[in-house]
């Protein structure tokens, strides 16, 4: 049986438009119910997006101080090198990621380490490219369709698989989201897809102090950079040389062995370096850590 993401390729159908059926088979509730329960979603994540941007979101351990809100300013101000739109999806996405961070309410999407990308990048598109309801929530179901492919392929755990389980499943989805939003068809989207998931094989997960701050944070901002600039790519023809589910292969392949110091368990890389071991020692004094 073909998923949703083959089908959709297969028969020239949009990947958004699969993926809303498939929901509707598998839950057993109307087209109407599924598009309103996405756009409560949509209305959680605006919220986070705001939030954060607004707020100067600061977490017990300083390691999340307001960065969001201090780069959106910075943008509202200036034309940053990145660009006006990339820019704005950068804030979005440190913005929601911080909201997290502080034990706010966000959207796993698919992860909650990896939660700012996929609302930076369609929020940003909604407000500055096209307002359209309708074409918001179906890129939303584009991301999910890619989801699906993705976690029934692979995983999202980062404890399973590293970071690119995350961050980069979640910069893959929102990669097709983006070229499904701007008219492009769903091959191009799984291209898309591949491209920029190619880029995160080998993805360490190493949070400091055991915490999803640093660098999952910045790593978010980063991905909706990645998102877009794989969305050009397939948007103007260029097509992934390894197909998307061989990417998919690899990312798991690659991170199931990884070493376990290398895999959320905050052992390895980042979280073992100087700086980082005396964050541990000022947050928990009294642990002692084997």
């Amino acid at each position: 049986m073909l998923g949703v993401v083959e089908s959709a390729i297969r028969d020239g159908t949009p990947i958004w438009k699969e993926a809303l059926g498939h929901e509707c088979e598998v839950s057993g509730k109307s087209e109407a119910e599924i598009i309103s329960e996405m756009q409560r979603r949509i209305v959680v994540m605006r919220e986070a997006a705001r939030r954060g941007i607004t707020e100067e979101m600061r977490t017990r351990s300083s390691m999340v101080c307001g960065n969001a809100k201090r780069f959106h300013d910075f943008v509202s101000e200036k034309t940053p090198l990145s660009g006006r739109l990339v820019g704005k999806a950068i804030s979005y996405a440190l913005a929601v990621s911080e909201v997290n961070a502080s034990m706010g309410l966000v959207v796993a999407a698919p992860t909650a380490g990896s939660c700012g990308i996929l609302p930076g990048a369609l929020l940003t598109l909604n407000e500055e490219i096209d307002g359209s309801q309708e074409k918001l929530v179906r890129a939303f179901f584009t991301a999910s369709g890619v989801g699906l492919f993705i976690a029934e392929k692979a995983t999202f755990a980062a404890a399973v698989a590293g970071c690119a389980a995350e961050i980069g499943a979640s910069a893959a989805m929102a990669s097709a989201s983006i070229v499904e939003f701007n008219g492009g068809s769903a091959e191009q989207a799984v291209n898309a897809s591949a491209i920029s998931l190619k880029s995160y094989l080998g993805l360490v997960c190493d949070p400091v102090a055991g915490l999803v701050e640093v660098p999952c944070i910045k790593r978010n901002a980063i991905g909706v950079a990645n998102a877009f600039a794989a969305a050009d790519m397939a948007l103007a023809g260029v097509e992934s040389s390894i197909p998307f589910g061989e990417v998919v292969d690899a990312m798991y392949r690659i991170g199931k062995r990884l070493p376990a110091e290398l895999r959320e368990t905050s052992k390895g890389g980042l979280a073992t370096t100087k700086t980082a071991l005396r964050i541990m020692d000022r947050l928990y004094p009294c642990e002692i850590v084997s």
